[in-house]
């Protein structure tokens, strides 16, 4: 059969062994999350550096928006003004053209009247022959 084997290392050089192989195991896992740690971080700075980017965008777009929006009721309230003016003038013009025609027919009434008079007085003051 075989010879028993025997160990020529002690336990403690055993241990220190182990021990070496876990602190070098130790070490390779903090350094891979130290690596992690840092792309988190620069993936984190680039995020919010897109938000901070795109948060701006946005509010320039809304204020030219708002200045769109504005000057369109800047613009809507020229027109306003302007239509009020027009209507204005249309009343005072209607009020003249009302005024115009009460003339003409009170004119109109006069000159038929002045006709029928004349007719009947020409009728009932000559004699037929």
């Amino acid at each position: 059969m075989s010879d028993p084997s025997t160990v020529t290392y002690t336990t403690a050089e055993i241990l220190k062994r182990i021990e070496d192989k876990i602190d070098s195991n130790h070490k390779e896992i903090r350094q891979e999350i130290k690596e992690i740690n840092q792309k988190i971080d620069s993936n984190y700075k680039e995020v919010n550096d897109k938000i901070d980017s795109n948060h701006k965008e946005i509010k320039e777009e809304i204020k030219e928006f708002q200045k769109d929006v504005d000057k369109r009721l800047n613009n809507l309230e020229v027109g306003q003004g302007t239509l009020t003016e027009k209507v204005e003038s249309i009343d005072k013009r209607l009020q003249n053209v009302e005024g115009t025609q009460k003339n003409q027919i009170w004119a109109l009434i006069v000159i038929v009247a002045g006709a029928i008079i004349t007719s009947g007085a020409k009728l009932f003051f000559t004699a037929n022959p």
